[in-house]
């Protein structure tokens, strides 16, 4: 990787740190390139050679996957209030994006019985061998947090599957470059400099998994100077339900499919527009043995 493109990774990765933390906001390309510090029309030409889609394409389809979880796990709050908290000023203006990319309007997505339809992942060997094997597996009730803002270096990546692990060698190869902390101690404390912690932008009950979004990120108590392929932002605070989740590769995404249908809509809570947050004690995807012994933070309000 060039000088150049590392320049034009690390500028984007600021516009996708705004875009990411803020869903509801303006979020509008002219604000979004002085952010990146480019012209706006030199800035649209950047992100999408750098991302693979325009910025507005890319906003509006990470709305539209905010907006379809909340659908699909809160079925108490109103559709337009939905709509609202996930970036769309009118009610007619979402129904129109939304029916357009899932076929079909969200008052009909929100009725329909999710667990009877076939989640994309399944159509991965390994992931549906995980699927049977945590069929009859129960998830035990989840302990209530208030997550401090954390601040990490990370590096995005599309798609998830084992090459995933392409990320989190990166990320420890930049670690021991700069003398950083990377894994080793076990500790409750997700703030700790050092800590493995993977976030989930998608849901892959129904975004297909080369279509996922997912950052591997190590937290830092000091920041980065120099950025390019290893940018850093903060995880905002926010209550949490941290579910302990032990296993083997193909096994994470069926428990976690486990709390978001059988746990959630029970609960009483009601899913933040915030990643998910996956706190690795083991991680299986730089494991010899493939296994994984985690905390998933999963971002909640109460209803």
């Amino acid at each position: 990787m060039t000088k150049n493109t590392e320049q034009q990774l690390s500028r984007v990765n600021d516009a996708l740190h705004v875009i990411h933390r803020d869903i509801s906001a303006p979020l509008l390309a002219s604000d979004l390139a002085k952010v990146a510090a480019y012209s706006e029309q030199h800035f649209h030409r950047v992100f999408k050679r750098i991302v693979g889609e325009s910025v507005n394409v890319y906003i509006r389809r990470t709305r539209l996957e905010h907006a379809a979880n909340q659908l699909m796990f809160d079925q108490q709050t109103r559709v337009i209030d939905i709509a609202e908290k996930c970036g769309f000023s009118s009610l007619s203006s979402f129904t129109h994006a939304f029916k357009e990319v899932f076929k079909t309007t969200p008052a009909q997505w929100r009725v329909v019985n999710r667990e009877h339809s076939t989640p994309p992942y399944l159509a991965d060997s390994e992931i549906a061998a995980g699927y049977h094997r945590v069929a009859n597996q129960p998830i035990s009730e989840p302990r209530l947090l208030m997550l401090d803002e954390t601040h990490v270096a990370y590096v995005r990546h599309k798609g998830y599957g084992r090459n995933i692990s392409t990320a989190w060698q990166t990320l420890r190869s930049w670690a021991l470059t700069h003398q950083r902390k990377f894994g080793g101690v076990e500790s409750d404390d997700i703030g700790l400099a050092g800590q493995q912690l993977g976030l989930h932008h998608s849901n892959p009950e129904w975004v297909a998994l080369e279509d996922c979004r997912y950052v591997a990120c190590l937290t830092i108590d000091q920041p980065i100077v120099r950025r390019g392929m290893v940018n850093s932002l903060t995880i905002p605070s926010g209550l949490h339900a941290v579910f302990e989740l032990t296993g083997q590769y193909g096994d994470l995404l069926p428990l976690i499919g486990k709390v978001l249908n059988n746990w959630l809509p029970e609960s009483g809570y009601t899913l933040q527009t915030t990643p998910a947050v996956i706190h690795y004690s083991k991680n299986h995807l730089l494991e010899p043995d493939e296994k994984f012994d985690v905390r998933l933070h999963l971002p909640i309000s109460i209803i």
